[in-house]
């Protein structure tokens, strides 16, 4: 039977429903479009570069682990930063800064959506994102199990187009193998400057595992099932990117495929013979999957710095028979819909993920500081290894410098 917070949202997701809407934050549109970028600056190296960033990355998901048990709660990234440093202004700067990447990001994806959807019908661009952030957001209104359920179905499909580029590799693997002879293994091979920055690429693609930690109020005994939820949700996508990524580049060269628009529509249609518009189609599904998430994600951030007395009381109010916070989804369909209508937000794709770092960064700093002002670690949380906040920092602050000036 589902338990009632006390805030009166519903614990009813379990283990792999939040798998699947991590997954479905993490793998999305994105990876349909990177793998030619990934492929034009390291060629063949391409997938050793999100094995990288993953590994990197998994410093920060051990401090999302231990923050998530320790609260497992709304608006996940503001309230840890408020138990390590307990600044208010700090703690609500940081909620407000994951609404605002998340937004952005939300906005972007839309555009992206609504460009898809014109294959299809025919309408203004306006029109099209229109229909996209509604329709979105209407489903994102209703029960959070319906609503996370239909994003996990979506997510299905969008894996299953990753699924299908790997079965015809495999298919192919004699010719895909033969491909690959050519590639160079020794160390002073490895193009480092352009593996740099495709890590930074792949970064971008992995946003959003953190996310899951976000509907941990919704969650069946949250202290055993985030971590969980989080090692899984980094663990799978990285799998899956990195060896779609070996088959792409040994299916077309890397040189060509970088110059593709749709580049993996391009590996399939060449590993089988299909035309482009099937997975334009799971491309689609991609882009409206993720406005779906994020939507869920920034009402719930809403929601909880609500909760908390640092946004009005009104938005941490939910509705007696979807048991969601109706008017914090309102607020964040209303501010997608209009950045979605008025900015050409492909300039701000960067910002995102420069956003996203800043929070990494201040969530690894605010588990450094509880542990540093612990005598006894609580025995019902999940421990990270002590140093883990100080490699995430480490790991991070690498990042986001490299992306304020990106190797040429």
């Amino acid at each position: 039977m589902a338990q009632d917070t006390d805030n009166g949202l519903r614990r009813t997701l379990s283990l792999w429903q939040v798998v699947l809407y991590g997954l479905g934050v993490t793998i999305g549109a994105g990876i349909y479009v990177l793998v030619g970028v990934a492929a034009g600056r390291s060629g063949f190296f391409a997938p050793l570069a999100f094995l990288v960033a993953a590994a990197l990355l998994s410093f920060t998901a051990l401090s999302f682990a231990e923050l998530a048990t320790r609260l497992p709660v709304a608006a996940s990234e503001a309230a840890y930063v408020d138990a390590g440093f307990r600044n208010k202004n700090l703690t609500l700067s940081t909620g407000l800064f994951v609404v605002t990447t998340a937004t952005v990001s939300a906005a972007t994806v839309s555009v992206g959506a609504a460009g898809y959807v014109s294959v299809f019908l025919p309408a203004p661009p306006s029109v099209h994102v229109l229909i996209v952030v509604l329709s979105m957001g209407m489903i994102a209104s209703c029960t959070t199990a319906q609503s996370v359920t239909l994003a996990g179905l979506m997510t299905m499909i969008e894996i299953g187009g990753l699924l299908a580029i790997l079965a015809a590799g495999l298919w192919h693997a004699d010719d895909l193998g033969s491909n690959l002879q050519d590639m160079p293994m020794n160390m002073q091979d490895v193009p480092w400057v352009g593996l740099v920055s495709t890590s930074l690429i792949a970064v971008f693609a992995f946003i959003g595992f953190e996310h899951v930690v976000n509907i941990a109020e919704e969650v069946r005994d949250p202290r055993r099932t985030l971590p969980k939820a989080l090692f899984i949700t980094l663990g799978l996508t990285a799998l899956l990117y990195a060896s779609v990524v070996l088959i792409a580049v040994a299916a077309i060269p890397p040189a060509e495929l970088a110059l593709a628009n749709a580049p993996l529509a391009l590996v399939y249609e060449k590993l089988t013979g299909q035309p482009l518009g099937m997975m334009s189609a799971i491309a689609l599904i991609a882009t409206l999957n993720g406005i779906i998430v994020h939507i869920i994600m920034i009402s719930r951030v809403l929601y909880g710095m609500s909760r908390n007395g640092a946004l009005p009381a009104g938005l941490g109010h939910v509705h007696p028979r979807t048991r969601t916070p109706l008017r914090a989804t309102g607020i964040a369909i209303a501010v997608i819909l209009a950045l979605a209508l008025a900015f050409p937000l492909e300039r701000l794709a960067h910002f995102t993920a420069q956003g996203t770092l800043v929070i990494f960064f201040l969530v690894n700093a605010a588990l450094a500081r509880i542990r540093h002002d612990e005598t006894i670690l609580p025995p019902e949380v999940f421990h990270a290894p002590a140093w883990a906040p100080y490699a995430g920092m480490a790991a991070t602050l690498i990042l986001l410098v490299a992306s304020v000036w990106p190797p040429n």
